[in-house]
């Protein structure tokens, strides 16, 4: 068996098991895997997050305070996305192209969009960021 990160087209990440790696590659092109999120069957394997540990890592079970601080950040971004913009969900590039054109209030929006979508709101001059959104695991004590 063996693991792959795997993406739809809306931007949601999962993981899938497979036998090997033809046996993914067929599933996929017979529609046989699909997004647990939104069902899209458009699925992508993406590259895997890993890391090797090297000799002057930190002791096993601690994270090194760099990667702490980090975590802090990224999880006090997402706080504030999530406190301060609405969540539109897959709807994201529809709403923000509304808000361009004026169709619909400006405010901060937050959701998902596929690559097709994103490279729209690039030629249609919206301007967005994309920003991982995570919980950030607690340091260990002893």
């Amino acid at each position: 068996m063996i693991a792959f990160d795997l993406q739809c087209a809306n931007g949601h990440t999962f993981e899938g098991w497979f036998e090997d790696a033809d046996a993914y590659e067929k599933q996929r092109k017979e529609g046989l895997i699909n997004c647990p999120v939104c069902s899209d069957v458009s699925i992508a394997r993406i590259p895997s997050t890993f890391a090797i540990k090297n000799a002057s890592a930190s002791p096993a079970g601690e994270i090194p305070d760099h990667q702490v601080a980090l975590m802090a950040l990224n999880q006090k971004i997402s706080e504030y996305v999530e406190k301060n913009f609405d969540d539109v969900g897959t709807d994201f590039a529809s709403e923000a192209l509304k808000i361009h054109y004026g169709v619909a209030e400006p405010r901060n929006i937050r959701g998902v969009s596929s690559e097709a979508e994103e490279k729209t709101l690039r030629e249609e001059g919206v301007e967005f960021f994309k920003i991982p959104l995570a919980t950030a695991p607690q340091r260990k004590t002893h």
